[in-house]
């Protein structure tokens, strides 16, 4: 079992398929996912990876999490959360997880925060069909009815589906395959809709309900940075301080090597 990542709903849009097809798209970006702490087995009892995502201002971080943050050399993050992993699929303190962690075709499970509504009635809440519009209901026609009884028992049951607050609440889709994956935009777009409202944050991770596909990377698709490469000296004119030097003599002969051997070439 490997980590899902951190990623911020963009909102819908559509794509076309080989054959013309328009797919329904959420997009979703990965803004610089980072592994802030890793839990052991040994130290914690479980093994896990605490990822970060977004960045938030030091001023609005309190300070026993900014010596979180340090600790890990990472910038202060907005958005934390935990992935139960494998021993075997544990990463390094600091490494960037990419898009390209999920392929194209495989399913995933997204976990998001659905759109507060506030109050509301039962017939919006939970789909209640209402009272009937004539034969004696005046004025309550989208009331939700009785709910209880008279002497026995003489209550209304926990859990019975009443008016009250809705959305704002932790939800699960499950199995949503992956159109595209895209490394340097960062986003990663998913078939239909997601929980969430724009802007929200949400956890991706793989599909319980299938395998994981053999071309998906493991432990982690990480983003590989290239570091920059050293421009030769050869070729390059010779510094004040190495013509002063001892060595100048052989400092001159090495940039004068290049154009020697243009003038061969060029003569054959």
């Amino acid at each position: 079992m490997r980590s899902g990542i951190i990623a911020r709903k963009m909102g819908m849009t559509r794509v076309f398929n080989d054959v013309g097809h328009h797919v329904p798209v959420t997009v979703l970006k990965l803004d610089d996912v980072q592994v802030v702490a890793v839990r052991s087995y040994e130290k914690d009892g479980y093994t896990a990876v605490q990822l970060g995502a977004g960045a938030a201002k030091a001023k609005n971080v309190s300070k026993p999490m900014r010596g979180h943050f340090a600790k890990a050399n990472v910038l202060p993050k907005s958005k934390l959360a935990e992935f139960r992993v494998g021993e075997d699929a544990l990463l390094d303190v600091g490494a960037t997880l990419a898009p390209s962690h999920f392929v194209v075709g495989q399913k995933v499970d997204v976990v998001g925060t659905t759109k507060g509504k506030g109050f509301a009635g039962a017939m919006k809440r939970h789909n209640f069909a209402g009272l009937r519009a004539s034969h004696g209901v005046s004025v309550s026609h989208r009331s939700h009815g009785s709910t209880g009884q008279c002497q026995d028992p003489g209550k209304v049951f926990k859990g019975k589906k009443m008016a009250g607050h809705m959305g704002a609440v932790r939800s699960t889709t499950q199995s949503i395959e992956v159109v595209e994956v895209d490394n340097e935009e960062g986003v990663v777009l998913l078939c239909g809709a997601v929980p969430g409202p724009k802007n929200g944050w949400v956890l991706i991770s793989d599909a319980i309900k299938f395998s994981r596909p053999d071309n998906a990377p493991f432990p982690a698709g990480l983003l590989v940075t290239q570091a920059p490469v050293e421009e030769s000296s050869i070729g390059s004119p010779p510094t004040e301080d190495a013509l002063k030097s001892k060595d100048a003599p052989a400092v001159e002969a090495l940039a004068e090597a290049p154009v020697a051997a243009d003038a061969e070439a060029e003569r054959e």
